[in-house]
């Protein structure tokens, strides 16, 4: 679909536009940045705007990050409380990543074992 020939002149057309509007750009976001003759922009403006945090002390904080987690061993939160035969918890409710199939599949495994009459055969044609 993108090569009708109104395709193409819109695409030129746009094109254009960015070459004849490039120069405005550049230099609305130099005076957004407020740059100064030099080409550094002023912190002093920045900083009330947002907070600036030099390369190094990211780099500290990732180690001292790091180090943490490896005092963790990174081990996962399991739910220790869930029977894993049935995936039933102490209140009796499945997790919430199973589907409503496959509990009913696991309650009628367990209702049949309860009571004694898992070991019939369903009536129907046998193929």
């Amino acid at each position: 679909m993108a090569k009708s020939l109104r395709s193409k002149w819109k695409r030129k057309m746009r094109a254009e536009k960015r070459k004849k509007n490039a120069p405005k750009e550049l230099a609305r976001l130099k005076q957004a940045l407020n740059l100064d003759k030099k080409g550094e922009a002023v912190m002093a403006d920045v900083q009330e705007i947002a907070t600036v945090v030099t390369a190094d002390e990211i780099k500290k904080q990732k180690d001292v990050d790091m180090a943490e987690m490896e005092g963790a061993e990174g081990q996962m939160d399991l739910d220790g409380k869930r029977n894993k035969k049935t995936q039933l918890d102490e209140n009796g409710q499945y997790p919430v990543w199973m589907s409503q199939r496959q509990a009913k599949k696991l309650k009628g495994k367990r209702m049949s074992k309860k009571s004694g009459k898992g070991n019939k055969k369903k009536k129907g044609i046998a193929w």
